[in-house]
């Protein structure tokens, strides 16, 4: 995928060949100069067909965007498990508004409660939403190896934490990606309003237009009921860390 950014030459059927001069990722709308113009063309990369200088089309969200990056991370994760990093894990949670969604990889240990926060290794789907990037030097879109690739440029003394066994949550996770993957992530946070938690973690799809889950369930992750307690309630890290100040909660 080539960049879309002011000084890119395009090409457009009824004018021809011309340079960008103003772009828009959030809604899509570029402004260009064609030929000897003076004045700048308004054009949106979704319907005016517009393509590079060397005939590749410029698709726009022709796809229901993600809305959240969660998918993305399990793919990765996935690839690092097969490459031997099989002590990295990824939590996801909702924020208390139920807005957006909240993502930590965290290596070493796999202890759910007490998970090392890292520079760069959590995010919100509310900057994802507005800057597709997980942090640490990615491009928005690159695949999954690319992504994996950027994080050990970006922190590799922290991913070598990750190298290491764990033939169970890799197992569990396996099964996570083959019945998610592309469309669903898993939550490991549930309404306890609703009552104890339920037999399986629930799914939720990344991105709109996605019908609900309708697959078998997923079981809760290795490790994950010995944190129950008091009628399956449990206290959540999570949830303290998000009442604390930004400061203290990512340190």
């Amino acid at each position: 995928m080539q960049p879309v950014a002011p000084g890119t030459v395009i090409f457009h059927r009824h004018r021809g060949y011309g340079v960008i001069i103003t772009v828009n990722l959030m809604t899509g709308w570029i402004a260009a100069r064609f030929g000897n113009e003076v004045r700048t063309l308004d054009l949106n990369l979704s319907s005016d067909e517009i393509q590079h200088a060397d005939g590749e089309p410029i698709r726009f969200r022709r796809a229901p965007p993600d809305r959240m990056p969660q998918a993305r991370l399990m793919a990765m994760v996935r690839e690092l498990h097969k490459a031997g990093y099989q002590r990295l894990y990824l939590y996801n949670w909702p924020k208390p508004s139920g807005m957006h969604w909240r993502w930590h990889l965290f290596c070493g240990p796999r202890n759910w409660m007490q998970r090392p926060w890292r520079e760069g290794w959590y995010g919100s789907g509310a900057d994802y939403n507005r800057n597709p990037v997980l942090g640490w030097g990615d491009a928005p879109g690159i695949p999954a190896d690319a992504l994996a690739s950027a994080l050990a440029r970006f922190d590799p003394q922290g991913l070598a934490q990750a190298l290491g066994r764990d033939e169970d949550h890799t197992a569990w996770f396996e099964q996570a990606c083959t019945l998610l993957l592309p469309d669903y992530t898993f939550s490991l946070s549930w309404n306890r309003d609703d009552g104890p938690a339920p037999a399986g973690v629930p799914i939720v799809p990344v991105r709109c237009g996605v019908a609900e889950y309708s697959g078998p369930p997923l079981a809760w992750p290795p490790g994950w009921a010995r944190l129950w307690s008091h009628g399956g309630g449990q206290m959540d890290r999570s949830d303290i860390v998000q009442t604390l100040p930004t400061s203290t909660a990512t340190r």
